[in-house]
């Protein structure tokens, strides 16, 4: 057996034995995280602040994002009009919405999304209203985008440095996804974040710059 042949034979063994021992679902999980797909990934943010912190974290996750070759859309939430749902059951949970706003822009962006990342300051310990107003109208896609095989991240900051103050954002946005069937692929929690900028060169940036590198 020639040298080629035999770098081949040891190579095949070690991954056949490396594979088995991972088991059919491991393996196929190894391997599709090896084929690094393209995806589409739809950011929410929900600060007012242009230069706030969460987006500035938005913006480093979409920077790693794109240089993985992703293709990421961005929806300001507090810069578009969205209404709250009205409880008008009219959409049946897979229908048009009866608001006419900015929501039918980010609806199609929605349900070809491959991941959906949501980016907010906490508010009285939750999201924003104007991201929990565009949250509220997934309603409307309940249907279509429940149980879909999307992946989904979280990168939020508050003035606080106790963690416990964090907890209900973070359960919150576990629940959504329980509920949803999506798989959480990591959050950033940058705590101690008040004047606008504060998050800047701090690891937080760098973490939320890697976490979208590495989807």
């Amino acid at each position: 057996m020639d040298r080629r042949n035999f770098i081949k034979a040891v190579g095949m063994t070690a991954g056949a034995t490396v594979l088995s021992g991972m088991g059919i679902a491991g393996a196929a999980e190894l391997l599709n995280d090896k084929t690094n797909k393209k995806m589409k990934i739809t950011v929410l943010t929900g600060s007012p602040r242009r230069n706030g912190n969460t987006n500035h974290l938005a913006s480093q996750f979409i920077k790693g994002a794109e240089e993985a070759g992703h293709e990421v859309f961005r929806f300001d939430c507090a810069h578009h009009k969205i209404s709250g749902c009205i409880a008008c059951n009219a959409c049946g949970m897979d229908g048009d919405c009866v608001l006419n706003d900015d929501f039918s822009e980010l609806r199609p962006h929605l349900l070809e999304a491959d991941m959906v990342v949501f980016a907010t300051p906490m508010y009285y310990f939750g999201f924003s209203s104007q991201l929990k107003a565009a949250i509220d109208r997934f309603y409307a896609l309940n249907g279509k985008i429940k149980g879909a095989a999307k992946q989904s991240a979280l990168l939020m900051a508050y003035a606080d440095t106790d963690p416990k103050e964090a907890e209900p954002m973070i359960s919150h946005y576990h629940t959504l996804l329980r509920y949803l069937g999506w798989k959480d692929r990591g959050t950033v929690v940058a705590r101690g974040m008040w004047p606008a900028g504060a998050v800047n060169g701090t690891e937080y940036s760098r973490r939320a710059y890697e976490l979208g590198r590495n989807v």
